[in-house]
């Protein structure tokens, strides 16, 4: 399953990221790496993007990066 399919309400723990270069690098630096929880809080009305809280902050990802994100 991917973040993108993650349900609002739930959480999530990070198995594994996708994707190469740039984009893998700056998910990476937002705090999202291998074995971090995160959080699903909300959508936005049209569905993208995903607000999440990771680490302790919220954030948001686009749909089309939390498809490289694997969870559990």
């Amino acid at each position: 399953m991917t973040l993108k399919d993650a349900r609002i309400g739930s959480t999530v723990t990070v198995k594994k990221i996708n994707g190469t270069g740039a984009t893998r690098r700056r998910i990476m630096d937002m705090g999202v790496t291998k074995g971090v929880e995160i959080y699903i809080r909300k959508a936005a009305p049209l569905g993208d993007p995903i607000e999440v809280t990771v680490r302790g902050y919220e954030l948001s990802v686009r749909k089309s990066d939390a498809a490289d994100i694997e969870v559990e």
